[in-house]
């Protein structure tokens, strides 16, 4: 399941768990290439940085398509398509910049120094970074603006970065859809078929660069961005899939890191890329998925769908199968229905807005549930593109089992403790198992001490898309890391969000590199949310 943006990132404008499923997982088939780092690449990477370096980036407005406003200023940098050969095909990435603004406020703050360029990446894989510097007109990120350039940019393959296509967007947003919980034998057939044609799209699409597409990929281009910014060593903050590929460039190039924050870290257990993780997500949504039911349940008065959780899920249910019949403004079916639910466990954000999209449902009114469940035409182009970078990367990072018979046992097992998206996550995934492009075997996360910066970790305990103990993991992996937890809270992303004990830490961290010095600290939970008044 693509992890989505973190929290801000979604005021503004999707990978991976850790819970042990060893009597569920048969063991992936092996790698088609050799274990990672190449020298080759590694030695390429050098060239292009170097090159990257003595060119920089040409900063000026930003192209219509980025939709961006005129203080943020926008340019390019090239990097190699195969690193092996750095000589050959050049590929551009879009970048965007809103500079340091040097004092703590707008007018009248004090001065300050700056500190480098912040690069963000907020996951997917195949989320666009562009907005980022739009951040520094929230107050969160105000301190943190006056000393560091915000930098965003697209990763190969998003946006305008090489753009990569699997299919046609008409076709990826069709809806209605259904979205059974226990599929049927014919259901199972169709989406093989579907999943096969999806796979032959993407090489039909790339041809030879479609195994470029990778996670070793994306940090060797953090580096040739890190080189054309003309900074020495990289400050970086990665939310979920940008935890993973941050954890990757850490490996690889320790001693270029300056600062790091890993917000909602992905597992880096290479024996966990990417089938297991997967499998441990829908185990981790069916938690967060009884912590909205039990929300709602308490504010009954409110929104009249049960009392206790399972009677929210009888509504949920009831909803559900007048959906597969009757679909809600003729385009929101089942599959449109869980889509947006599915949000819930990203971020307790979504959780009035759909108990109330629910309740008016259940009364007669179908208007809110289309309103937020409904696919929207113009985001077609940019939803399909990113789901084939999610596809390309997560298929070319690590084997997948290629017998459809491993996957059917292990979703069908999970399927029965954790029904809510478990089938749904098998299918965005199941392309994997017939790709045609060769493989890589994960990279071993890890540093040795001493080698790299301290490094900040953040996870919120009960985080579905990246499990917690994804972020305990990374911690063990990376030494001198320091791991902030947000205790008994759930969203996806927690960096300058709003726990002000989650913000004290980060703040502290990339102003002053101060870290706890016990390695590990805890935050009480953020408020719950407040219920909205259904009609």
């Amino acid at each position: 399941m693509r992890a989505a943006p973190s929290r801000y990132t979604a005021c503004l404008y999707a990978a991976a768990g850790s819970l042990v499923l060893t009597a569920l997982v048969a063991a992936p088939g092996r790698a088609d290439t050799a274990q990672p780092p190449d020298s080759a690449a590694l030695r390429g990477t050098a060239v292009a940085a170097a090159r990257a370096a003595a060119t920089g980036i040409s900063f000026g407005p930003c192209a219509k398509a980025e939709d961006l406003p005129d203080h943020i200023k926008c340019g390019t940098v090239s990097v190699p398509l195969d690193y092996a050969h750095p000589d050959g095909r050049q590929i551009r990435l879009t970048v965007s910049r809103v500079k340091a603004t040097g004092r703590t406020a707008p007018e009248g703050g004090r001065p300050v120094a700056r500190q480098g360029a912040l690069v963000f990446n907020p996951g997917g894989p195949g989320a666009s970074g562009m907005y980022f510097p739009l951040v520094g007109l929230m107050p969160e990120w105000k301190r943190i603006a006056s000393a560091y350039d915000l930098v965003g940019y697209a990763p190969r393959g998003v946006g305008r970065s090489a753009p990569l296509s699997c299919e046609d967007p008409k076709r990826f947003g069709q809806a209605p859809t259904q979205a059974p919980t226990h599929p049927s034998a014919s259901y199972k057939l169709e989406r093989i078929a579907e999943a096969k044609a999806y796979a032959q799209g993407c090489a039909k699409n790339a041809g030879d660069a479609l195994r470029h597409y990778t996670t070793l990929d994306n940090a060797r281009d953090l580096d040739v961005l890190r080189a054309a910014l003309g900074e020495p060593r990289l400050n970086f903050m990665g939310s979920s899939y940008g935890t993973y590929y941050g954890a990757v460039y850490a490996t690889l190039f320790p001693a270029h890191v300056r600062r790091m924050v890993f917000d909602s870290a992905v597992n880096p257990d290479p024996t966990r890329i990417w089938y297991t993780n997967n499998l441990a997500q829908s185990v981790a949504f069916e938690r967060r998925w009884a912590d909205f039911r039990r929300w709602v349940a308490k504010h009954d008065r409110t929104y009249h769908l049960g009392a206790t959780a399972d009677d929210v899920q009888q509504s949920y249910e009831k909803v559900r199968a007048r959906l597969a019949s009757k679909p809600a403004g003729g385009t929101v079916g089942p599959g449109q229905l869980q889509s947006a639910f599915l949000q819930v466990g990203y971020y307790d954000d979504y959780w009035a807005l759909r108990a109330t999209a629910l309740s008016a449902y259940l009364k007669g009114d179908p208007e809110p549930l289309t309103e937020q469940a409904a696919p929207q035409k113009a985001a077609a182009a940019e939803n399909e593109n990113a789901a084939a970078v999610y596809t390309a990367v997560e298929c070319n990072d690590a084997a997948w089992p290629a017998d459809f018979r491993v996957w059917d046992r292990d979703n069908t097992q999970l399927a029965r403790r954790a029904p809510f998206e478990t089938w749904d996550n098998a299918w965005m995934n199941l392309p994997c198992a017939y790709w045609p492009a060769p493989r890589q075997r994960p990279v071993d996360v890890r540093t040795a001490p001493g080698a790299l910066a301290p490094t900040l970790i953040l996870a919120a305990e009960r985080d579905a898309a990246t499990p917690y103990e994804g972020a305990r993991e990374l911690w063990r992996r990376l030494q001198g890391s320091v791991l902030v937890t947000e205790r008994g809270a759930g969203t996806h992303g927690i960096a300058a969000g709003p726990n002000k004990c989650v913000n004290g830490h980060l703040d502290a961290y990339l102003m002053e590199g101060r870290v706890p010095v016990t390695g590990a600290a805890s935050c009480a939970p953020h408020p719950e949310p407040t219920p909205l008044a259904a009609n």
